[in-house]
Formats: C-alpha cells, structure tokens, sequence
C-alpha cells in the first residue's frame, strides 16, 4: 500500500468540533457553527470539526473530508483564515460555486484524456465532467461522499471512505483512510493509505486554495512563489498533457528562484494561455525520491506570512485562480475572484495512465498506495 501524507504546516487552537467539548476560547476567530454543518447525507451523519495546536485554528466537515477554514497569525499575531470556503454545508452538497474547495480529490487527481484509459486489456470510461475530460475522479470523485469518522482528537482527525467498485468508472474496490494532524512544528498533517482488492489507477492530491492575506483580502499576483523543479508537463489547449517535458529555462514556469505570481503570468506564452494563467505541472526536481522534502515555498510580503510545502510525490499542480470570477461569496460575505487564490496541489502527473513515460499511477492489490504533502505556516 502506498501512503499520502499531505502536510499542512500550522500551530492551531481548538475551539470546538462538531462532537469534541471545547477547549479554548478564541472570540476573535470568527469560526463557522457547528449546526450549519450538521446533517444526514446518505444515511450519514455529517459535522463540523474544530482542530488545534495551540496557535492555528482549522476547521473540517467529513462532507468530502474538507478543510472549510484554516486560521493563522501574521508577523504582528493577527489571525485570518487563509484558504477559501463555503459558511454552511448546503453550499458544498449543492456545489454552489467552485467545487474542489478544500477538498482531497482523486481517486485521480488532475485530468484523464477523455475519461478513458485501459488495464491489462479491459477499457474504462470515467465521467466527462470538464470540457470532454475526467478532471479529480469524475462527478463525484471522493469529494462529494460522506467520510466517516474513525478517531478524533484535539488536534487530529481520521477520516476514512470505502469507494466501491465501479464508482464514476473506476475498478476495485478502493479503501482509503485520511488523517489530518496540526502538530507543534505548525504543520498541518494530511496522511492517506489507500488498499484496492482489483488493480486500479490512484493518484490523491489535497485542494485546499490558499490565500495568505486572508480568504476575500484582495489578489494573490503579489504573492512571492519558489517551486524546485526544473521542467513542467506542458498541455495541449484542453489541458491535456502531451506527454513532453519542457525545460522552464528562460520561461515564465521557472521559479527557482523566488518571483511574484503576476510578475510574467501575462506573458505570451502558449501554456499560459491554454490555462488562463498558471495551471499545469511541475516535475519536481527532487534530492531524494521517496523522502519528504520542500519543494515550493509561497510568501506574502504584506502580512509576513509565508507557507512551506513538502512532499514525496514527483510533481506539484501550481493554479493562480484563473476561473474565479466574483459571481460567488465566500465563508464571510466577500467575493472569491480572479487570481485570488493559489492551489498547491502534490501528486503524480496528470493523465499519467495514458501516458506510460510518466510515473505510474497503477495500484495493484498487494500494494498500498502513499503520499505525504506538507504545508507549513510560519512568519518572516
């Protein structure tokens, strides 16, 4: 089995979860109530989860196992909550809006070529939900179903699903188990294992949008970027791979060295215009592959905040928020708009199962699939 551990690197308090007894008060944090996330979907009960370490407060909805807010300090100690979401659980189960908001997604993440892709012979058909493609496992993927709850504590909770054969496509019967942890080190901890009884396709990835202003606090263009890679998987005008890796030498997709987002996203280039900006792949230049190691860093020169992300995965999706338009609110009344938010999303490459040169996303019975992502929330 392999196992994903996506990291979010943040010192939290808890205020109150769903069913936890509260532990602290914190009346500055505006937090969303635990009655606007309470229901039965599917014959499953559905609640809010408060977690902490003791300086970053977040919070989390077993609906899709999303993380809804995510509080931290800047440089002066002044919180904000710094990933977008939605106030009240309907918003999420009638996809009001963005979908992917905090969400794991898979059981691929990223886009198959027309839902299709094919396992020792035997043809799959994925649901073409994003312009004549599979985009983050087809119309219900893992973010739409109801995670149960297997342990919580005050800083942790274990979230775990049992996707049956033949949902949205896919074969196997695919058991994933999700932890997310706030440790003392400010990381937020995302951990999942995953087990199939049939060979089958995974590649998980955590969707939280970040913005280190604050959620509606204005554009991310001058957010300062670092990603440690040295090529990206370059896409035809669908977004699909074409199974090339581009050299970011010279390009507007080289961040070795730290840049503002907006600083060359108006250049004219045909990637960025395929994505409207930034949203495409970069192949991890790694030291060690199969290690956590960081390999971005995003900072925010105005509130001081910045975020590390660590990973053992081979390549990290960078989308600058291209498509947000202002036409929906967020958890506070604000409108999420253009280029206001940043998806860091750890993982193997898109469309990888059509491409053999690409690393594998093939998980056999005997295996358990693993990953770990690491965002860490510190101050400069």
């Amino acid at each position: 089995m392999k196992k994903i551990l996506c990291t979010l690197a943040a010192a939290t308090l808890l205020v109150g979860c769903g069913g936890n007894a509260q532990k602290a008060e914190q009346p500055a944090l505006n937090l969303m109530k635990a009655e606007d996330f309470t229901a039965t979907i599917d014959g499953k009960q559905v609640g809010l989860y408060t977690l902490t370490n003791g300086t970053i407060t977040m919070q989390v909805t077993n609906f899709g196992g999303r993380v809804v807010s995510l509080w931290t300090p800047d440089r002066d100690g002044n919180m904000e909550d710094i990933v977008l979401g939605y106030d009240k659980l309907d918003r999420y189960v009638n996809n009001t809006g963005e979908r992917f908001l905090g969400a794991p997604v898979g059981r691929v993440a990223n886009r198959i070529n027309k839902g299709e892709f094919e396992l020792d012979g035997v043809k799959y058909n994925i649901p073409q939900n994003s312009n004549g493609h599979a985009l983050h496992g087809g119309n219900k993927g893992i973010d739409m179903v109801v995670w149960d709850v297997e342990y919580v504590a005050d800083n942790a909770i274990t979230l775990v699903l049992h996707s049956k054969d033949g949902e949205d496509g896919f074969p196997g019967n695919l058991d994933i188990t999700m932890t997310y942890t706030l440790t003392q080190d400010n990381e937020f901890e995302v951990t999942y294992h995953a087990k199939t009884d049939k060979k089958t396709v995974v590649n998980l990835s955590h969707h939280s949008f970040f913005n280190l202003k604050g959620e509606g606090n204005g554009t991310i263009e001058d957010h300062i970027l670092t990603i440690k890679a040295d090529k990206i998987t370059p896409t035809d005008a669908g977004l699909i791979p074409t199974g090339e890796l581009l050299a970011v030498d010279g390009t507007p997709f080289d961040f070795r060295e730290p840049h503002a987002i907006g600083e060359r996203i108006g250049a004219d280039d045909v990637q960025l215009k395929n994505g409207g900006g930034y949203d495409m792949n970069w192949v991890l230049a790694r030291e060690d592959n199969g290690q956590v190691e960081t390999v971005a860093t995003l900072y925010e020169p105005q509130s001081g905040r910045a975020m590390d992300v660590a990973t053992d995965q081979v390549a990290i999706q960078f989308y600058s928020g291209n498509f947000f338009d202002g036409k929906y609110a967020g958890k506070y009344g604000r409108p999420i708009k253009y280029r206001e938010s940043v998806a860091l999303e750890t993982q193997k490459h898109p469309d990888a199962i059509n491409h053999p040169e690409f690393p594998s996303i093939v998980l056999n019975p005997d295996e358990v699939y693993t990953h770990v992502c690491v965002y860490k929330f510190y101050t400069k």
